[in-house]
């Protein structure tokens, strides 16, 4: 499978979570915040956490299951892009949590992996 293909994947994936989470009564604060750190596909709230949610789409388990994708690795990156978003847009002190979505693109099966994993954000 190639780029073009991923990135098509990628945006199917990221529609259908964003469909999801808004079904599911989550306000749609952001999409594909990007700094030259990386980028957080969705930031929503429920009016009582400012979530950022990672977005793994995957059309079989192959590769293992979609969240097992965000490694240490990557947490760190979307924790170190979540506290520019907090200091942009001046929400110092917000409850925030770390949420994963899974959307399997063959059976349309989508996951929400609330509190995903926990970061010590840093403003």
């Amino acid at each position: 499978m190639n780029k073009h293909d991923n990135k098509l994947r990628g945006n199917a994936g990221e529609k259908a979570a964003e469909a999801f989470l808004k079904k599911s009564g989550y306000r749609i604060l952001s999409r594909n915040f990007t700094t030259d750190i990386g980028e957080i596909d969705l930031i929503v709230t429920d009016d009582r956490y400012l979530i950022f949610v990672e977005v793994k789409s995957r059309t079989d388990d192959n590769f293992g299951l979609p969240s097992e994708a965000v490694d240490l690795r990557k947490q760190r990156k979307i924790a170190m892009v979540a506290s520019q978003y907090i200091k942009k847009n001046m929400l110092f002190g917000a409850p925030s949590r770390f949420d994963v979505v899974e959307v399997r693109l063959d059976s349309g099966e989508i996951n929400h992996i609330k509190d995903c994993f926990d970061s010590y954000l840093r403003y």
